[in-house]
């Protein structure tokens, strides 16, 4: 129930958050196994751990990633985050390495979009939580919502050829 204004409790307003971070929380099913998956693979750094957690950065923020034991028989579910997408630093040539380095580190790579604004490259950890690295080619925020809208934020197959070196 919202509170009626009153002389110490002025009128509910339309806030809207200014959001300066954010990290994700997962379930998984072995927080240690999958943080060293996401070192290997995403090349995180462990900075916190517990008995039923475990913290991972990017190397600036204390924590990006919070892998969280989830209770004995959970299900992986087809209801909650679709895909947790990580914008990368570089051009088409640096997602071409990373889909090189997947590859060869045996991590299937499920789909290849154009989404005009820029390309995707979409995985899953071990535990089924599907990641996209994805390289921005629109680098202004507004011609890339003019461009979003004028093709209906496309998610098109496209070819991603990789590169090894």
């Amino acid at each position: 129930m919202v509170p009626s204004p009153t002389p110490g409790n002025p009128p509910v307003v339309d806030l809207k958050p200014q959001v300066l971070r954010t990290h994700l929380s997962l379930f998984v099913k072995d927080p240690e196994a999958s943080a060293a998956w996401y070192v290997d693979i995403l090349g995180m750094e462990i900075t916190a751990r517990g008995p039923r957690w475990v913290f991972l950065s990017f190397g600036v923020k204390h924590h990006d990633i919070a892998l969280i034991r989830a209770d004995e028989g959970a299900e992986v579910g087809g209801i909650g985050l679709q895909h947790y997408g990580l914008e990368i630093a570089g051009d088409i040539d640096n997602l071409r390495r990373l889909h090189g380095m997947l590859l060869a580190k045996g991590v299937e790579v499920v789909k290849t979009t154009d989404h005009k604004v820029g390309f995707g490259l979409y995985f899953n950890d071990p535990d089924g939580n599907r990641f996209e690295f994805f390289c921005e080619t629109v680098h202004d925020d507004e011609e890339g919502k003019r461009v979003l809208a004028a093709h209906h934020a496309p998610s098109d197959p496209t070819t991603i050829d990789p590169l090894f070196s």
